[in-house]
């Protein structure tokens, strides 16, 4: 019988594994142990409510903003670098001070047959997005060229930091969140991605790739157009939650040819919260043998967003048992 550990690298390197991966919470199926930073000694987090909304910051100086009860994750109301000028004085967050690290250490050098995870605290379009907010960065994109690519570098060195210290704590992946798609479309021209983004990826992926570590990425919406380029760039995994935006069987397909694993609950927004409990079991059911042999299953981490019950999630992870031939216990 092969570990957890061995499961979850078979279905990422397409080298028939018994199962697929598992990534379950709640006392249920998980093949991995995963840790991020430790608390800084530079900053100390404020929230606050006004109104309908909670207010607070990050490690960058961004304001974020979120409806009180709803979602759990907001979005930028006041980012951080308003005036090109504040990248002469950023002060940047403590990402790469030894002591934030030491309980990663810890944690990955226990025994385990668990595959270790490491969950980045940014990546490159995601982290420069929010420093400026999404309508003023795409402008800078074309606009502002040069101060983008200064922005970027900062970025892109701070995270490769992040990267090897990781690397050296043992852990045997990193999980980052990109989100590249809306639901139709890219959110910018493969061209543009290519020619701004592309160079920091192969960057940050090969420092991965150089302590032995592989890459998951998470990306919302559909971004078929960058499948093939964001392989290219050295991703190792893509962490889709919404994978019925795309025709799963052609998804698939691309899957297997360009030897990449999807990381995915049933679909979020077409299949979970319909409640239809025979829709859901024949989706996760379906999800299974589309990506038999480069699958890892999860589930949702807020089904409150989503307006999803805890039972419509069980439904799914019990079919999803089901379908891969592993008993309950």
């Amino acid at each position: 019988m092969m570990t957890s550990r061995e499961i979850i690298i078979a279905n990422l390197e397409h080298k028939n594994p018994e199962r697929p991966g598992m990534a379950f919470s709640g006392n249920r199926l998980n093949d991995f142990i995963g840790a991020g930073l430790g608390r800084s000694e530079t900053y100390e987090p404020k929230r606050w409510t006004e109104g309908e909304f909670e207010y607070y910051d990050d490690e960058w100086g961004n304001i974020w903003f979120r409806l009180i009860d709803r979602s759990a994750g907001g979005e930028i109301f006041k980012p951080a670098i308003t005036d090109w000028k504040q990248l002469d004085t950023m002060v940047l967050p403590d990402y790469d001070n030894p002591k934030r690290y030491e309980h990663i250490k810890a944690h990955f050098s226990q025994p385990t047959d668990k595959f270790k995870m490491f969950h980045m605290p940014g990546w490159i379009f995601a982290t420069s997005r929010y420093l400026r907010k999404m309508e003023i960065y795409f402008m800078d994109l074309i606009e502002y060229r040069e101060e983008i690519e200064r922005l970027h570098k900062i970025v892109t060195d701070l995270l490769v930091n992040v990267i090897k210290m990781a690397g050296e704590c043992g852990a045997e992946g990193i999980f980052y969140c990109e989100d590249l798609g809306t639901q139709d479309r890219v959110l910018m021209s493969p061209k543009m991605w290519r020619e701004i983004f592309k160079p920091h990826y192969l960057r940050l992926t090969g420092t991965a790739h150089e302590y032995g570590m592989k890459v998951f990425m998470h990306s919302c919406g559909y971004n078929w157009e960058l499948i093939d380029d964001l392989v290219d760039a050295g991703v190792d995994c893509l962490q889709f939650d919404q994978p019925a935006a795309y025709d799963m069987p052609a998804l698939a397909e691309k899957f297997k040819k360009l030897k990449i694993a999807l990381y995915s609950p049933v679909d979020i927004q077409k299949v979970l919260p319909t409640g239809n409990r025979e829709f859901i079991e024949a989706e996760a059911e379906k999800m299974v043998n589309l990506f038999r042999g480069f699958y890892i299953a999860n589930n949702y981490g807020d089904l409150h967003g989503i307006g999803v019950l805890p039972e419509w999630d069980m439904w799914a992870y019990k079919a999803i048992l089901r379908a891969s031939g592993i008993k309950e216990e």
